[in-house]
């Protein structure tokens, strides 16, 4: 017996639903992710060098811009108003963090109101959010602070 002699048919491998498969694995992973930005108020944020980030999804965000004006979850709000919100959240869970944008040209007694006014209502878990410097390693940027 030769074998030799017998040719065998060249196999073609069609890859094009392969391609396809991948192409429909690239697009639903595109479609399906979601990019996690800080959207909110206008405000420019002090810079830190620390890189811990304190990100939760309960924590409640207020805004301090540069005018002194208060926003409390993307809303305007009033002193008033940020107290009755405030002992709302106390009374449901004293364990909720408190994460303060407040930028770098407000006035620090401003600050340190929105802070007293939080801790008056039992609200001890406050943090300031700063954003990463560029220069000298640091993080990416989030809530810097202390319970």
């Amino acid at each position: 017996m030769n074998f030799s002699n017998r040719r065998r048919p060249a196999t073609l491998v069609d890859v094009t639903p392969l391609i396809d498969i991948i192409f429909q694995l690239v697009l639903f992973f595109m479609v399906s992710t979601t990019f996690i930005t800080s959207p909110g108020i206008e405000v420019e944020l002090p810079e830190s060098s620390a890189d811990t980030i304190i990100r939760e999804r309960d924590d409640v965000k207020i805004w301090v811009r540069a005018d002194g004006s208060i926003h409390l979850n993307k809303e305007p709000s009033s002193l008033a108003d940020l107290r009755a919100h405030l002992a709302g959240i106390a009374k449901k869970d004293k364990g909720t963090m408190i994460v303060i944008k407040a930028d770098k040209q407000v006035d620090h007694g401003r600050v340190v109101a929105v802070m007293d006014l939080a801790r008056g209502y039992g609200l001890n878990r406050l943090a300031i959010a700063t954003e990463a410097r560029l220069a000298g390693g640091g993080g990416s940027g989030g809530a810097d602070g202390a319970e």
